[in-house]
């Protein structure tokens, strides 16, 4: 898509359609190009859960009701554990 600086101004909504679209937007100025506006990619990001600090916590704790509240006491940490 093409796109004045006027176009900008008071078309914003079709440009920022565009670039929904995944289409790049470039701008121009006095029928130059003055620059080009690239939809953001996307970064997939993949959970290691093996690292997660609940993974595998009842095996560490040995099935214990008990023991549970206090893995999880000990993962929040206290109110006042920062002063």
């Amino acid at each position: 898509m093409k796109a004045s600086v006027v176009d900008l101004r008071y078309k914003m909504k079709e440009v920022l359609r565009a670039l929904r679209r995944r289409e790049t937007v470039e701008i121009l100025y006095h029928g130059k190009t003055a620059g080009i506006i690239h939809p953001v990619e996307k970064k997939t990001k993949k959970n290691n859960l093996k690292g997660h600090p609940f993974f595998g916590m009842h095996r560490r704790l040995g099935d214990a009701p008990a023991d549970v509240k206090k893995a999880m006491d000990g993962l929040r940490g206290g109110r006042y554990r920062d002063l």
